[in-house]
């Protein structure tokens, strides 16, 4: 056996690998996107990027019903877009196993909310796994797998921004040859109408009462008894911060948490004197065990429904020394998120605040732009929904002349085009803007439908953004270089006083995949002190010695900064002046 250092993401991939997967089809959403990225690497596996994730629970599927075993991976507010598919495919069952691999973003590191998808499995009615480390990771899904033929079910794997992304020693195994299941048509399996559904549905409630019987004697729940005062029932990241706290206790740590093993956490809490329940986000776990009549002493009345838990913080619930203070950290300079130098994104936003346009945002990199100084922002809240805010926006108040809809290309391609579609249809005289930077900028570059690329870096087929608007019916159609920012300016005010829906694409590679001329500008002596080109927002400038300055080391010289200087005082020639 072979042992390697890996991200829990890596783990997963490298189970998925050894339980003989061959299709994978996922949407990039932190943090989850390694476990894909990953998988790309290994050449077993048909590795692709969906559109979105209600597609790649579809392909995910389908690859299933055609006997193979097959994975879709996404964020958790990713799974809200699956939940349409996930649901009804929860009833038909599977043929070859099918995993859905869900990471949760306690404390909002990287998302717009800290929701719990252990909710989903429940809602679902899908067996909820929940490992701890790297090496569950790997092991865990593997383990899903054989659940989902035993059991014929979706099994839905749930991670976390700690589990993710945390690093632990891993060991490897081989790659198991399995014959491809063979397809038999059957259309009251898997054709969910009203008849069939009813029927599935209580085959559904069956396998989840016998996965409820059967999961008492498996391996993954794991009794711990120590001090038997204290029992704690828990699972996932939470194990780890709680045993760090309290190590002789007794210890529940469950590895599934949906159905819970009733008969085994019953018997636990019997031969504890006391019962507490640790889980991050919702009581999902205590919720239950009080339902069944079981004493819990304690839950969320000791903790916190928002954030991220720590070993401190079990410690101090319980009464005992914390240990050492937290490092202070009052002093440290202060480091808000910015878009980058020589982001793309900079020379519309520049303008759209100088404008003081209302925008409609979306989720992606350029989300920042509602912070300082561009401060141009005016809503985000999910995938897609500028456009539909815009249209609801123009039809509420009648005025559409100083509102846009501003989203990235891959948003538009993930859930913006019939948002779109819905504004032809419905007549709106809105503006779309699409910011087509050639590339998935937020979670960490990858390629998507219009980038040229698929999923192994391969040439693919590009949509061509201009072409599928005027397909969905939008007449006014119009691409520029967002950094052309006095013709941009001419577009956006011509635009937005059309009296007819209008798309405007700005179009300029991320600056972390093409290279600028990294020629650094420099602030001469033409310098007013106008500080225009402190509204761009850029990373590389500062204010030293009362006037503006342009950090060497930080700029790339993209030349934004020249094109809103209106003095001509910034040059990429010039001597830094004293």
């Amino acid at each position: 056996m072979t042992k390697k250092i890996m991200l829990g993401n890596e783990a997963f991939a490298a189970g998925a690998w050894e339980a003989g997967v061959t299709v994978v089809s996922s949407y990039p959403g932190t943090p989850s996107t390694e476990v894909t990225e990953t998988c790309a690497k290994y050449d077993e596996m048909h590795v692709e990027w969906a559109p979105n994730e209600k597609v790649g629970v579809e392909v995910a599927m389908g690859a299933s019903l055609g006997g193979a075993r097959s994975l879709s991976c996404m964020k958790h507010v990713g799974l809200n877009v699956a939940s349409d598919p996930f649901y009804t495919a929860a009833y038909t069952g599977v043929n070859g196993g099918m995993v859905v691999l869900v990471a949760d973003d306690n404390g909002c590191h990287s998302s717009q909310n800290e929701q719990d998808s252990r909710f989903h499995g429940r809602s679902a009615g899908v067996p909820v796994l929940e490992p701890a480390d790297s090496q569950e990771c790997k092991d865990y899904i593997k383990l899903a797998y054989d659940i989902s033929e035993k059991y014929d079910t979706v099994v839905l794997l749930r991670s976390n921004t700690r589990v993710s992304h945390s690093r632990g020693i891993v060991e490897l195994g081989e790659r198991q040859d399995r014959e491809r299941i063979p397809y038999e048509k059957n259309f009251m399996k898997y054709v969910a109408m009203p008849a069939m559904a009813r029927k599935l549905h209580v085959a559904q409630e069956e396998r989840l009462a016998q996965i409820a019987t059967d999961s008492c004697e498996w391996d993954i729940n794991d009794v711990q008894m120590g001090d038997a005062s204290i029992g704690i029932v828990t699972s996932g990241i939470c194990y780890q911060y709680a045993k760090d706290a309290l190590p002789d206790v007794s210890f529940l740590k469950l590895g599934i948490v949906n159905p819970l093993p009733k008969d085994l956490i019953r018997d636990f809490a019997s031969n504890v004197d006391k019962l507490y329940v640790i889980e991050e986000g919702q009581p999902f776990i205590e919720e239950q065990i009080r339902s069944w009549g079981i004493p819990v002493a304690g839950g969320k009345d000791m903790f916190t429904i928002q954030g991220e838990y720590s070993a401190r913080m079990i410690r101090e619930a319980f009464g005992e020394d914390a240990g050492a203070e937290p490092v202070d950290t009052s002093d440290a300079p202060g480091r808000p998120p910015l878009l980058c130098a020589g982001c793309p994104h900079k020379g519309l936003f520049y303008v759209l605040s100088k404008l003081k346009t209302t925008v409609f945002g979306d989720i992606g990199c350029y989300t920042l732009a509602a912070l300082p100084p561009t401060s141009a922002m005016d809503s985000c809240l999910c995938m897609g929904a500028s456009i539909g805010m815009a249209h609801g926006f123009e039809k509420a108040t009648g005025d559409k002349s100083n509102a846009v809809a501003v989203l990235g290309d891959s948003t538009f391609l993930h859930s913006g085009i019939t948002g779109l579609i819905n504004m032809c249809y419905n007549e709106a005289k809105g503006t779309v803007i699409i910011l087509d930077n050639r590339i998935t900028g937020m979670t960490g570059h990858q390629q998507n439908p219009a980038s040229g690329r698929n999923a192994k870096g391969e040439p693919a087929p590009a949509i061509d953004l201009k072409t599928l608007c005027q397909a969905c019916g939008v007449k006014n159609v119009v691409e520029i270089d967002p950094f052309d920012v006095k013709d941009l300016e001419k577009v956006v005010r011509e635009e937005t006083s059309r009296d007819e829906l209008s798309v405007i694409i700005t179009k300029r590679p991320c600056a972390m995949i093409v290279k600028q001329s990294n020629i650094p500008n420099v602030v001469t002596d033409r310098c007013r002190n106008c500080r225009q080109c402190m509204k761009i927002g850029c990373p590389a400038i500062e204010v030293r010695d009362g006037r503006p300055y342009i950090v060497p080391g930080a700029c790339v010289g993209c030349g934004l900064c020249m094109r809103v200087c209106p003095f001509d005082a910034i040059d990429s020639t010039a001597k830094e002046v004293k």
